[in-house]
This record gives structure tokens, C-alpha cells and sequence, in this order.
């Protein structure tokens, strides 16, 4: 049996953690992944994201607690559980010396995909990460760009039934990034995928489910929208000032005292914001309002409530 019972969770960890030395890099950690399901995982660098990824994909051995992929235990049998997963790490992933079409070959050489279906797999995964034109170039003389879309395509090419994306849009420029969530987006239901992200705004659009992990420790887990619902913040006030100046944010916060510097203006956060009487403390010194508009809570405030970090920190 190569897979779980339909109904059972595709990745379920029970108390993971791992140590090296005397410092915990993951601690205990709970997790659940329904098949099909699209998981985003999020952290600050060095919170034990990539540790837990690592350790599910059998890279490295958790120094206590267990898990299972698709039913096969991460050390009890690692060799299934490499059979049904595949994983697109941050660091691209490729040969240098071979083009596109050896590159994609080698892979499904490794997975023991049959040559009858590798062929137009890769023909299916080149068109999609725009490699085409390009495919019989060496690898070397791609762009950091191209390179990361072919290591995701190398990924993609067993057709694995449980995907790890690392930083899977990195170095992408806006067209591309949106090209590949929309093919991600295309393959939730049929593949469980575990996504981690410095753009939260991909995990907002894209996952099914969020965990962010802070310190070692699972700290929140839940949709966007119930993470988001959890957190004390509500609803802000942008307001777009050019010319904004530190006289400008203190003389608001004698009337608001949640007042912050943004780009091009000042954040204010308050149940209500009369915009006449901010205008009125703007007014004298100068500062003068182009616009105002209301802003939602977003995953930057959830991530920064519990965390107390910018996730690009």
C-alpha cells in the first residue's frame, strides 16, 4: 500500500522536535495536513520552519516525537515516504551543466517515472514555467529566475501526491510569481502541498490553512480569516500624505495615540478616525492630505501581534 486511507490526514506529527546540542530548534510541535489540502507554514528565519520540513522529508531525524506521511512513518520507513513526496527547496535545486530537458529527465530517472509519461510530463511542465524556447540551453546560462522555475518543474515531475514548495516564488519577477500561483492554485484537491512563504500575501491567497510557527513553537494555526479574526488590531486608517514629518505624527497622536509612520503617509488606528480633524492638526504645518482610505487587518498584523516580528526579519 503506497498511500493512506482516503479519509486519513496526508501529514499527520505528533510532539516533533529537534535538537542540536543544548539549543531546541523545534519544540514539539502538533500537526495535521488533510489530503488535497494546501498548508502554508510561516516563520522568521531561523524559527524552525525549514527544521520541520527537513524532518518531514526525511532529511533529517527528529530528535523526539513522530510522524507519518500518507500513513508511512518518517523513521520507521523513510524510503516510502520519499516515493510519494517531492520537494522544491529555497536553494535551487539543478544541474548547471545539463539543459532543461536533461535536467527534468535525471528527475524522473530518480522517481522511476516511466519514459512513456515523463516525456510530455516535462513537455506539460516547461510550457507552464515558460522554458520552452529555452530547453535544450545548459541550465548554467539561465537567469536566477528561469533557474527557479525549472527547479520547481524537476519537483513537479513525478506528479507527487504530497509537495513541499520552499520559498517556491523567490526571485521571481510579478508576472512570473502570479503564473505560479495560479498553477498551484490549480493543483490543490489532487496534491497536498506544504508551502512556506515571505510573501504573506501568497499564504493569504493560496492556503487552505496557515501555521506560524515563532521560537520553535506552532504559535497559531487556523485560515487566514480566523487568524485574522483572533488578533486584538481591528480595522486602520491610511492616510496619504507626501510631505508627512515627525511634527506631522506627533501632533496627531495628541488626538490618536495609535499613530505610525508608512510609507507615504501615517497609519492610524482607532475605532473612528475624523478625517476633518486630522486635517486640522496637518494643516498648519504645512502637510496636506491627498487621501484617505480604510485598510482590514491583514496576515502582516497577525504575524507581527504574535511574533512581534515582521516576517522579513
Amino acid at each position: 500500500m503506497t498511500s493512506a486511507a482516503r479519509g486519513d490526514p496526508a501529514i499527520q506529527a505528533s510532539g516533533l522536535t529537534r535538537r542540536f546540542g543544548e539549543f531546541v530548534a523545534v519544540d514539539g510541535i502538533d500537526l495535521s495536513v488533510e489530503r488535497g489540502e494546501l498548508f502554508s507554514l510561516l516563520g522568521t528565519n531561523g524559527a524552525g520552519k525549514t527544521t520541520t520540513i527537513r524532518m518531514l522529508c526525511c532529511l533529517l531525524r527528529p530528535s523526539a516525537g513522530s510522524a507519518t506521511i500518507l500513513g508511512h512513518d518518517i523513521q520507521g520507513d523513510p524510503l516510502a515516504v520519499k516515493r510519494v513526496i517531492a520537494i522544491s527547496p529555497q536553494e535551487t535545486a539543478i544541474a548547471a551543466h545539463l539543459d532543461a530537458w536533461e535536467n527534468l529527465s535525471l528527475m524522473a530517472g530518480l522517481h522511476g517515472v516511466p519514459k512513456d509519461r515523463a516525456r510530455p510530463r516535462s513537455d506539460e511542465l516547461l510550457e507552464v514555467m515558460a522554458l520552452t524556447g529555452r530547453a535544450k540551453e545548459q541550465a548554467r546560462k539561465y537567469s536566477g529566475g528561469m533557474q527557479r522555475r525549472l527547479s520547481i518543474a524537476m519537483a513537479l515531475v513525478s506528479d507527487p501526491e504530497v509537495l513541499f514548495l520552499d520559498e517556491p516564488t523567490i526571485g521571481l519577477d510579478p508576472q512570473s510569481r502570479r503564473g505560479m500561483w495560479e498553477y498551484i492554485e490549480g493543483l490543490k484537491g489532487d496534491t497536498t502541498i506544504v508551502l512556506t512563504t515571505h510573501y504573506l500575501e501568497e499564504a493569504d491567497a493560496l492556503a487552505d490553512r496557515i501555521g506560524i510557527i515563532d521560537a520553535a513553537e506552532m504559535v497559531a494555526l487556523g485560515t487566514a480569516d480566523e487568524l485574522k479574526a483572533g488578533i486584538s488590531d481591528g480595522p486602520a486608517t491610511v492616510v496619504e500624505a507626501a510631505g508627512m514629518t515627525s511634527e506631522g505624527i506627533a501632533a496627531l497622536r495628541q488626538i490618536y495615540p495609535d499613530v505610525r509612520a508608512i510609507e507615504g503617509g501615517v497609519e492610524i488606528e482607532a475605532a473612528e478616525v475624523d478625517v476633518y480633524a486630522v486635517g486640522d492638526r496637518l494643516r498648519p504645518l504645512g502637510i496636506a492630505i491627498e487621501s484617505t482610505y480604510q485598510r482590514g487587518v491583514t496576515l502582516d498584523d497577525v504575524f507581527l501581534e504574535l511574533t512581534g516580528k515582521a516576517l522579513r526579519e
